[in-house]
């Protein structure tokens, strides 16, 4: 498929399809319905199906029966939606199937409003359900991102059997940027021996379920999702470094800000101002050894959160930092988007706070 111009919804779809998706249950809310709209023409091209469930509950059901059967599955929505699908979530990650799910962030809480946001964030890293769970968090920054990390999340979800989200807001859903498809080189394909595909008389039927009345059967259980993110944590965490030597004050930002992240550091070379960005690209597992190791440097004087929201993020980027560096958040709510001339005067206005800090002179 050659390079085209797609907005960011309708690439999600088209790499979804690409990547072997062919079941797809959603329900509509705004900023995100190009990704069902697409659905809706390309599923049944491929052979798949599409279902426009009757409430996001029903989706995240039906997500579960065709990601049980072994089929790659995706469903897609934003913040109330999301919400309204957290029990099925945590069934489905105590199950432990793989799915993609979507979720283009607007502006809370309650129905709020469908500007862009990333107030969400506690939602999507903390699993958002109950019970001790992760979803494997992916935050694309660009169309042609979300395009390759949609790819990439079916592949993380079917090698360790986890629910992947893909996080977005309503600027990179609606957002038209050239994209090209055929970057992405798939991981080798997983065979689901666990899945309730058939027996074909060949061998026992195979069970799904996430009901454990046994306490220490329930635990084993447990230990066996605990180790799964473990080995996540170890090699699928990811983040984009941007003028990271010798900077004064660390940025640290995901999305649509870092976007705004890195138009903040040109205007700060401007002002003979060294600004750097760490970039989360999975927001679970966290950077928090590459925020840590940055945050070390001796130029570094202060840190600072930017986001979309009243202040999420910024948690873990404490606990990466320790305490070694002053950590500091400047964010808009509600679906206001900074300029990156807001951001450089927060940044400026860190340096000139923690002058004396080591790391400024």
């Amino acid at each position: 498929m050659p390079k085209c111009l797609m907005k960011g919804n309708e690439a999600i779809a088209e790499a979804a399809v690409l990547a072997g998706c062919r079941f797809f249950f959603g329900y509509p809310i705004t900023p995100q319905n190009q990704i069902p709209e697409y659905m809706a023409r390309r599923m049944p091209e491929v052979g798949g199906c599409f279902l426009q469930a009757e409430s996001e509950i029903a989706a995240i059901n039906m997500v579960y029966g065709a990601a049980g059967a072994g089929a790659r599955v995706m469903t897609s929505s934003s913040s109330p939606g999301i919400s309204l699908k957290q029990e099925g979530i945590s069934y489905i990650a105590g199950a432990r199937l793989p799915c993609v799910i979507v979720n283009m962030v607007r502006g809370g809480p309650g129905l709020g409003g469908i500007q862009p946001a990333q107030s969400d964030y506690f939602q999507a890293t903390r699993g958002g359900g109950h019970g001790d769970y992760r979803t494997v968090v992916l935050a694309p920054a660009s169309v042609q991102e979300a395009a390759e990390l949609t790819a990439l999340a079916f592949d993380i979800a079917d090698e360790y059997r986890i629910p992947v989200l893909l996080l977005g807001d309503g600027m990179l859903g609606q957002m038209m940027e050239p994209v090209e498809f055929g970057t992405y080189r798939p991981r080798k394909a997983v065979q689901k021996a666990w899945a309730t595909d058939g027996t074909k008389g060949q061998r026992k039927p195979n069970v799904i379920n996430s009901l454990y009345l046994d306490a220490a059967e329930l635990e084993q259980v447990n230990n066996i999702i605990f180790d799964t993110h473990r080995r996540i944590q170890l090699n699928e965490t990811r983040a984009e470094l941007v003028n990271t030597d010798g900077c004064e004050v660390l940025l640290v930002a995901y999305g649509t800000t870092a976007r705004l992240a890195k138009s903040v550091i040109e205007l700060g070379k401007k002002q003979g101002m060294k600004i750097g960005l760490v970039r989360p690209v999975t927001l679970w597992p966290f950077p928090a050894g590459d925020i840590a190791r940055l945050a070390a440097q001796p130029e570094v004087g202060a840190v600072l959160s930017v986001e979309l929201s009243g202040g999420q993020m910024v948690d873990d980027v404490r606990i990466a930092v320790a305490g070694k560096k002053p950590v500091e958040f400047f964010g808009r709510t509600g679906g206001m988007v900074p300029m990156p001339e807001e951001i450089l005067e927060q940044a400026i206005r860190v340096k000139k706070r923690y002058q004396n800090v080591l790391g400024f002179s």
